[in-house]
């Protein structure tokens, strides 16, 4: 039986395959034998045959027949041998095996390594090295699914030697050939990449291929730089054919309460002669204590053109930030610093508001005297413009273009439901607020300005609930009637963050439908309108909202496009489809008492498994005070299409109707199958102005999935007779 204890030991030390550099440490630590026959010849050896299986931490070791030899301390293994590690990305497959007793040393035939369940090593012969290393001979490997009458691969990596490093993660080929389909792509005398159980690790990462009008041919090759487990640097030289030269670079870092990640480019190109380009993008996230929030963000572009000229983004507008936030039951606290850059060539940053700070401080509370419940805030809010000039410059916008602007508010509300008789809602509402202004900069209204304003109201609300016991289906209709009184005052005060106004069924039964706090809505007024809501015991659901808002008078406060202009507001008519299937649509219109359209939108939207849709349209007048001095017609959408498991098709695009022409279109292609990823695309930018010009685009990516590429496997490929 002593014998037979050291064999099962001994035995025990062979998955040290996968967990070398530990067998003293652990030989003390059990392990289980088990197979059909167990015998011992004479005194020195010990045969297991039938069915043998090694457990051992985790680990699991099948053979066919197993041989200890006493006297050469070496185990002969017969296969099939399966040797699989505790976290089941390592298994080892073989015919045979010629080991020492704990498996550091030894030479297995006609082996294979599958790292991942992905990444299949084929060779003649396997050696273990030093319980660590694993030396492959005349060797293939490939993540690709193999058939039996089509035994080439997708594609391949031949090699005379391969030598995994298990500690390290790594795979060495010596005199390496890459080929598609069984053809030579190309030859390669070393090669190092990580085998897939490894998430990061420093190194190539595969070229994108990018063309367009402007640059022509072009290639990408990042280079991937693990700093640490907690940062990585990426870099990415971009070469054209047309003698564009492009650094790309990306830094990111993950903290203990946060992370950062800032990217950016340098670039000398033909487009700009003699002209350094170049953009940086900044973002991060940070707890701090008591439920604090630190977030920033960080844009800047060295010219308009530059991001879309490369790809990079399609944004005109540039925001940069810094804020510190907490957002608690009954409260929420912001500080913030904003900075814009505009990259709009009719807009000259010299005029825009360059630097912003806001700090808001809210709070809901209830009131025991009075019931109901309050809310107080509290507010400051300031932006500087780099120009001096006091006056209005040749720009239309009718603002100052040196006007610098400091304000600090403070508003109450409160409001009260009662239920009476015949299930009546009755609310009672109303809000008081204060500000304080102070204008510099401007030779119409310079100075300090005050101003008040308080409005109150009452609502009536009275749903009616029917339950339709044939189709199980729930209507709900729901009169509102709002009687609103608010107050006037003459301030003379500019208006610069409440420009443009939405009517919609989120705001028809506001005391204020002004987004910002330079206007405030003034006069008595009566918010009237219905919803009817149909519930479906099937999950689907449809909704519709009508209304309008009846004023004393006129005054002038609000744009055409609005439908808010006019004593009597447009009619408001709003849409919602919600259907469990993945399908949902929106749509609203203003329409005036003769049912001419003054604004509508339509948004669908469908996320199936094969099929996804999301479109927009939206209609609307033109409106200066919006500084909007033509309509806008415009149709929008992204859609996606699971041809197949393995293929998917993109196409989006965007219209506009006014100029009878397309702003934007594109499409593309992905394939995805068990080893590989293709992505394919192109798009066309229609849009021209004095800093960007039409331009094409074409894209091109292939990732081999199994080399640590980080992308998921598609569906394997089918096999036919």
């Amino acid at each position: 039986m002593t014998a037979l204890c050291r064999l099962a030991l001994l035995l025990t030390l062979a998955l040290t395959l996968a967990l070398p550099a530990r067998a003293q440490a652990q030989a003390q630590d059990r392990a289980t034998l088990v197979s059909d026959r167990l015998e011992i010849t004479g005194d020195n050896q010990l045969v297991a045959s039938g069915a043998v299986e090694i457990f051992y931490q985790g680990n699991r070791l099948r053979a066919a027949r197993l041989v200890y030899d006493k006297a050469s301390d070496r185990l002969q293994i017969e296969g099939p041998i399966i040797l699989t590690d505790a976290g089941g990305n390592t298994t080892l497959f073989a015919s045979a095996a010629d080991l020492s007793a704990d498996m550091t040393e030894g030479i297995l035939t006609s082996a294979r390594l599958v790292l991942n369940q992905q990444l299949q090593i084929a060779a003649n012969r396997a050696m273990r090295i030093g319980g660590r290393y694993t030396e492959l001979d005349q060797v293939v490997a490939s993540s690709c699914k193999i058939c039996e009458n089509s035994p080439v691969p997708l594609w391949e990596i031949r090699a005379a030697r391969v030598v995994h490093d298990q500690e390290a993660r790594q795979l060495y080929f010596d005199q390496a050939q890459f080929r598609v389909a069984g053809l030579p792509i190309f030859y390669i005398p070393r090669l190092r990449m990580p085998d897939p159980t490894l998430d990061r690790t420093t190194g190539f990462l595969m070229p994108v291929v990018r063309t367009t009008s402007d640059l022509g041919f072009g290639l990408k090759l990042p280079y991937f730089v693990a700093l640490g487990e907690d940062k990585d640097l990426t870099v990415t030289p971009y070469l054209t054919a047309r003698h564009s030269r492009t650094l790309e670079l990306r830094y990111r870092q993950a903290f203990r309460t946060g992370k950062i990640e800032v990217t950016g480019a340098l670039t000398r190109d033909r487009l700009l002669p003699g002209e350094d380009r170049g953009f940086i993008f900044a973002n991060g996230e940070f707890d701090l204590p008591d439920d604090f929030k630190l977030t920033f963000r960080l844009q800047a572009a060295s010219d308009n053109a530059y991001l879309l000229d490369y790809g990079y983004s399609d944004t005109d507008m540039l925001d940069s930030r810094v804020e510190i936030s907490r957002t608690r039951r009954n409260g929420f606290f912001s500080a913030r610093v904003v900075s814009f850059q505009s990259l709009r060539d009719d807009e000259d940053n010299n005029t825009l508001p360059s630097l912003i700070t806001d700090v808001t401080f809210h709070r809901r509370f209830s009131l025991w005297t009075l019931g109901g419940e309050g809310g107080f805030r509290l507010q400051t809010h300031s932006h500087l413009r780099t120009s001096n000039n006091p006056l209005d410059g040749p720009d239309p916008d009718d603002i100052a273009d040196g006007r610098d602007v400091s304000r600090i508010s403070a508003r109450i509300d409160w409001r009260r439901s009662f239920i009476l008789a015949g299930g009546i809602e009755a609310t009672i509402l109303g809000e008081a607020s204060a500000d304080a202004y102070t204008i510099g900069q401007d030779g119409i209204y310079g100075g300090d300005h005050a101003r008040s304003h308080a409005a109150a109201g009452v609502e009536l609300r009275w749903p009616w609930v029917k339950h339709v016991a044939e189709t199980g289906a729930t209507h709900v209709i729901e009169p509102v009637v709002q009687l609103i009184w608010a107050g006037q005052n003459g301030a003379r005060i500019p208006n610069e963050d409440s420009a443009l106004v939405e009517f919609d069924e989120g705001n028809i039964w506001s005391l204020d439908r002004f987004p910002g706090a330079d206007a405030v809505e003034e006069g008595k007024r009566a918010n009237i309108g219905v919803s009817w809501t149909r519930y479906d015991p099937a999950g689907w659901s449809l909704g519709m909202t009508v209304g309008r808002v009846v004023r004393d008078r006129d005054r002038d406060q609000f744009g055409v496009a609005s439908g808010l202009n006019t004593g009597q507001s447009d009619w408001l008519a709003a849409l919602t489809v919600d259907w469990q299937n993945g399908f949902a649509a929106t749509g609203r219109v203003i329409l005036d008492d003769d049912f001419a359209l003054t604004k509508g939108e339509l948004r669908l939207a469908l996320n199936r498994e094969k099929v996804a849709l999301s479109t927009s349209a939206i209609w609307a007048v033109a409106d200066p005070q919006e500084n909007r001095p033509d309509p806008t017609r415009e149709f929008a959408f992204d859609a996606r299409w699971q041809a197949t498991p393995a293929l998917m098709a993109k196409m989006s695009g965007r219209y506009d109707f006014q100029t009878d022409r397309g702003t934007l279109a594109g499409m593309g292609v992905e394939y995805r199958n068990d080893c590989v990823l293709v992505d394919f695309s192109v798009s066309r930018r229609f849009t021209s102005s004095t800093s960007v010009t039409p331009t094409t685009s074409f894209g091109l990516s292939v990732d081999l999935i199994g080399f640590g590429s980080g992308k998921t496997a598609g569906p394997s490929r089918r096999c036919y007779n």
